[in-house]
């Protein structure tokens, strides 16, 4: 007897990646929208891991997983999924994806979609929501066409659905369609490659065993097209329905199994073909038969397993993988217990236990422990991809970017996305603790984590900034020009000193911090230290805000009365000359006016002849009004009067002159020496002597 087995048997890349996903991820509040596959044998082991298969998408409760199967689902339900924060582990085929986004690009073009497939499989059904519920559903070349006579017509296929028939379709709606008509060859090559191989096989065989789910639609496909080139034709869900009195009376056997059926299942058909003295492929014995299958599915690194507990020994666990006959060891090292019993064990053989493949080469390493582990990091990969922040230690770098680790999940930080702005030397961030936010996490075999760390800066200098905005709002709002405020002096300047205001930086310029002038800010005021202020003016636009210290401190002139009187003896410094007379500071804000006349017993032609500028002088104050603001003083006063040399003879013209009236030296209003008229008054005299200084 020879045994020829298709070489494109088993899961296909889609269906692989869809099971694989439902075997790794948490089950915990996890859900399948309808079988993951249509292989029993398959759901019952994601169903035996606590994944529940549902029918609805209503039936999932809000917060939950879904894991959408290769057949891929209406559009709607991506919306509806994020509205009702159910996370979705999206495993549709990538041949599936293409096909929804044909569907939904020509049915907004105003196309009218024809979809060649069974109206009732979860792809088309899928493929309908992708174009609004509105496409033609054919299954068969002998379908009504009358419909699309009048329109621009876009056909697609179900990935799995019959190439002959496909064809045929095609031609019969190219001759029937009035209008344009886009063909897209949507079915998967994987299963125009296994139907061109059922053909080839079943056309040379004396008999043909088709394997896997009864309700598989590409399986029974491939029953249909063998069944129309072969008159055998064994159809079987799995090894339990295999019967070796079926093919003993013929030579050649082909054996095809579906893109849904393991091949594992393929295995244990052979295995129990093994009985038979048989030939595969006339030079192949059947256990090479069986060492290609098992090459063909070896495990994969990270695969969860149900195993059964065999033996239990010192060293750890005997255990059985499914559809095999050969123990494998388990250490006690990768058992998720505090302490290893094997009499504990030892009542538990027969019993099942999930484990993880761990490593490959040089042989098969299986562990507990390791599920637990990853399951808390899913956790924390969970709460990543949600969008929370999580810190990696920076490990290097590469051309692109910055590397770093979580558990098993490699993370890439690339250049742009460190810090806002250009990063030129990355080698500096080595070493250094980044935080960061997920942009994209790859759960395939890289397992990786794109992260960025500038989306954080920057939503912090945002939202510092809007505090900032917000704050600076409700202060400006709560001011008002001459209020008085209490403010800490922050730092000074050679212009002014700036003082936080309730959080506000408002400046004090210089020359409102005394009334008598200050050379540097810290002459009045202590950094670091509280005071009160007078708020000046007010520039919202320009979120600016002037105040005053000296405003709020009595002036020089307020005090004056208190400390000065006339008749007193004060000590001053000339401070500058006029024609008309000197002005000595009294103190500083206080300048009092000596008078050219009050500064000699003699007439002098001009008091620069007898005083100068920065000479200290004592002079009697002879007049003072602090009102006006204003001091008169008297040096000639304190001096001895000298003994006067007779006047010459006057004319009777400048005799009448002399005789103006007199009055005591000490009232500014009769001076009579011929500058100032009789009857001037002191406010007069200093408003004189102003104009005429100016």
């Amino acid at each position: 007897m020879q045994i020829f087995i298709a070489e494109n048997s088993g899961f296909c890349r889609g269906v692989k990646n869809a099971v694989d996903t439902a075997l790794k991820v948490k089950a915990e509040n996890t859900y399948i929208l309808g079988e993951i596959i249509h292989n029993a044998e398959v759901v019952k082991a994601i169903s035996d891991r606590g994944i529940r298969v549902v029918e609805k998408l209503e039936d999932i409760p809000n917060g939950a997983t879904v894991i959408f199967r290769s057949h891929g689902v209406p559009l709607s339900y991506y919306g509806e999924c994020k509205s009702r924060d159910i996370s979705v582990i999206d495993c549709t085929c990538k041949f599936v994806n293409n096909t929804q986004k044909i569907v939904k690009s020509e049915h907004e073009k105003g196309n009218f979609i024809v979809i060649c497939g069974e109206p009732t499989h979860p792809e088309v059904i899928g493929l309908q929501g992708w174009c609004e519920n509105s496409a033609l559903v054919i299954d068969d070349e002998e379908c009504d066409l009358s419909q699309i006579r009048d329109k621009n017509v876009c056909v697609v296929a179900q990935t799995t659905f019959s190439v002959e028939k496909f064809e045929k379709i095609i031609k019969n709606i190219k001759k029937l369609c009035e209008k344009s008509v886009a063909v897209f060859k949507t079915i998967c090559y994987t299963t125009v490659d296994r139907q061109l191989e059922a053909k080839r096989l079943s056309s040379t065989c004396d008999a043909m065993i088709v394997i896997g789910g009864l309700n598989s639609s590409n399986t029974n496909k491939l029953y249909d097209i063998c069944r129309d080139n072969c008159k055998n034709v064994i159809r079987l869900a799995d090894s339990s329905s295999f019967n070796r009195e079926e093919i003993k009376n013929f030579n050649k056997i082909g054996i095809v199994s579906g893109a849904s059926t393991p091949n594992e299942q393929t295995r244990e058909v052979l295995l129990k073909m093994e009985e038979k003295s048989t030939e595969v492929n006339a030079t192949s014995s059947m256990a090479d038969v069986v060492a290609k299958i098992d090459s063909e599915s070896k495990f994969k690194k990270g695969q969860l397993v149900t195993a059964t507990i065999s033996e239990a020994t010192a060293d750890g666990l005997q255990i059985l993988l499914p559809f095999s006959k050969k123990e494998i060891p388990l250490s006690k090292d990768e058992l998720d217990c505090e302490a290893y019993n094997p009499e504990e064990y030892a009542s538990k053989i027969g019993e099942t236990i999930e484990l993880m493949v761990v490593e490959l080469k040089p042989s098969l390493k299986l562990s507990q422990k390791m599920i637990k582990m990853l399951e808390e990091e899913e956790s924390v990969i969970a709460d990543i991809e949600a969008g929370k922040e999580f810190q990696v230690t920076c490990t290097g770098f590469n051309k692109g970017g910055l590397v770093g680790q979580v558990g098993t999940y490699s993370v890439f930080v690339p250049a742009r996305e460190i810090r806002p702005g250009f990063v030129q030397d990355l080698s500096k961030y080595v070493g250094k603790t980044l935080r960061l936010r997920s942009i994209e996490i790859k759960r395939d075999r890289k397992k990786e984590i794109i992260a960025s760390q500038r989306v954080i800066i920057q939503e912090e200098r945002d939202a510092k900034a809007a505090a900032k905005a917000a704050k600076e709002e409700e202060f400006f709002d709560a001011i008002s020009e001459g209020d008085i405020v209490e403010g800490k002096v922050e730092r000074a300047t050679n212009f002014g000193a700036f003082v936080s205001v309730g959080g506000f930086d408002c400046l004090a310029h210089i020359s409102d911090l005394s009334w008598t002038g200050a050379k540097a800010v810290t002459d009045i005021l202590e950094i670091g230290k509280t005071y009160q202020f007078k708020i000046l003016k007010i520039d919202r636009e320009n979120k600016k805000v002037s105040i005053g210290y000296k405003q709020l401190q009595p002036q020089p002139w307020d005090l004056a009365a208190d400390k000065y009187h006339v008749g007193e003896v004060i000590k001053g410094k000339v401070v500058r000359i006029v024609p008309f007379g000197a002005f000595v500071e009294v103190e500083k804000g206080i300048d009092g006016l000596v008078h050219v006349s009050q500064i000699s017993h003699e007439r002098i032609e001009t008091p620069a002849t007898v005083l100068s500028v920065g000479e200290e002088v004592e002079a009697k104050i002879i007049a003072f009004d602090v009102e006006a603001k204003k001091m008169n003083l008297s040096i000639k006063a304190l001096l001895p009067e000298q003994e006067r040399k007779p006047r010459a003879e006057r004319a009777e013209g400048e005799e009448k002159r002399a005789r103006a009236p007199k009055k005591d030296d000490g009232e500014l209003s009769s001076w009579s020496d011929g500058s100032i008229s009789v009857g001037t008054s002191i406010g007069d005299l200093l408003d004189s002597a102003e104009k005429k200084e100016n």
